[in-house]
């Protein structure tokens, strides 16, 4: 048992995101009390990438700035800035080159959380507010994120098996997943035998990967939201979020829970309406639950 968020503010950016991000999962923080995490998005930077990487502490993390740092200039990427937060380095490059061989070799020197032009990815052990009092997620302004809290059934509790997932070698494509995709790992192995690479054995890895790479053929959000109910087996309900939509798809079984909020500012989708009532406390709001075997994607107006 997991818990899903997602919002969107439709019409503006500078809004509080990541407050109301937390907000959503505190509310369904029962759902998942082992790690919590975020996909964030702000505003675009063009030609230039955000990076995060899990570094460790102490000597193994000064290690790990050092090769992130090595093999950054053996790709041609120009370092803008750089911080230290938490058990992550946050980096800003230039870069113009082919984004999924830097991203595959970026991960063999460090552990990538996400890349992107205009994501990053903030996750760790704990809840909403543990994670937010390291990396200060309230403080986000931005447009749209999904949020995850995660109850470890088949991995360890650690930051990297926290979600959301990034679309491993595509930029802006963030997942969250409550579910289970029992044709993982055939189709996995369709998508490596193409020369895609997994960093991880979890299935929300490659719901992401899946429409990251429909994206990239063409394919509009919702048709690859579309094609992924009658590809994928499993029970399942997931939130994807790109640089400019949000978009979520739900099995035709429908045993994992999902309700949506919209009104012409935004749209928010959650596991439970607690964490609906939590954007709007003391208010009556008029939500709906998805049926089964749906989809549906919502863009930013500017």
């Amino acid at each position: 048992m997991c818990g899903i968020a997602g919002i969107m503010f439709k019409n503006a950016s500078g809004r509080g995101t990541g407050k109301a991000l937390i907000d959503m999962l505190d509310g369904c923080q029962h759902r998942g009390p082992d790690s919590t995490g975020f996909a964030l998005y702000g505003a675009v930077s063009e030609e230039q990438l955000r990076l995060r990487f899990f570094i460790g502490e102490g000597d193994q993390a000064n290690s790990a700035v050092e090769r992130v740092k090595t093999e950054l200039a053996k790709q041609g990427a120009e370092l803008l800035e750089d911080e230290v937060i938490g058990n992550n380095y946050r980096v800003t490059v230039r870069f113009t080159g082919d984004l999924q061989q830097f991203a595959y070799a970026m991960e063999h020197n460090a552990k990538v959380i996400s890349i992107g032009t205009s994501l990053e990815i903030v996750k760790d052990v704990g809840g909403a507010h543990d994670v937010d009092d390291r990396y200060h997620v309230a403080g986000f302004e931005g447009t749209h994120g999904l949020g995850h809290v995660r109850l470890a059934t088949e991995s360890d509790v650690k930051p990297e098996a926290s979600h959301p997932f990034w679309a491993t070698g595509f930029e802006d494509v963030a997942i969250v997943h409550n579910g289970q995709i029992t044709n993982y790992w055939k189709m996995r192995r369709r998508l490596e035998q193409r020369g895609f690479q997994f960093t991880t054995d979890n299935d929300s890895e490659l719901i992401a990967v899946y429409l990251a790479d429909k994206l990239a053929q063409g394919v509009a959000l919702r048709e690859a939201l579309k094609t992924s109910i009658e590809d994928m087996d499993g029970t399942f309900s997931f939130l994807v979020s790109t640089r400019d939509e949000i978009g979520y798809a739900k099995d035709r079984l429908a045993a994992k829970p999902m309700i949506m909020y919209e009104t012409d500012e935004l749209v928010a989708i959650a596991s439970e309406e607690v964490s609906l009532n939590r954007l709007f406390p003391g208010q009556a709001l008029n939500t709906k639950e998805p049926p089964p075997g749906t989809y549906d994607t919502w863009s930013r107006s500017i």
